[in-house]
């Protein structure tokens, strides 16, 4: 239960600053495969599908067991999700594949991003790559 707690919060951060920037913002069905939140200029000619992941604390950002199940072009990897002060970081979906790391183990295998490849300055805060609404 506090996972998905932690997953709201992110989103919903991540919503409020897409919003302060002047986005028009409308989070998807929990679950669904795809984009976690769609942003939108007024006109509707940009529309940028965002994938939300929350952290609680530092942590690797665990990607699933294929690469190619990622869609959205853009990812906001949030950490601190639960407190007064989280922090974003925009990656382009390219960037996430190209930094994610790999283990395989009995046949199975598992994908992630790791703090050391997110966290970084050009990434952190970075609401100006997603453009203007």
């Amino acid at each position: 239960m506090r996972h998905q707690l932690t997953g709201n919060a992110g989103l919903y951060h991540v919503a409020r600053e897409l919003s302060r920037r002047g986005w028009h913002v409308m989070p998807t069905m929990r679950n669904a495969r795809g984009a976690d939140l769609y942003a939108a200029s007024s006109d509707e000619k940009m529309v940028l599908p965002i994938q939300s992941k929350a952290l609680a604390k530092l942590n690797a950002v665990p990607l699933g067991k294929s690469l190619d199940s990622l869609l959205s072009p853009w990812w906001i990897i949030t950490i601190n999700a639960n407190s007064s002060s989280p922090a974003c970081y925009i990656l382009t979906k390219r960037e996430v594949k190209a930094a994610a790391g790999h283990r395989e183990k009995d046949g199975n295998h598992s994908y992630w991003l790791s703090a050391r490849d997110f966290m970084k300055e050009k990434y952190a805060e970075a609401w100006d790559r997603l453009g203007s609404p």
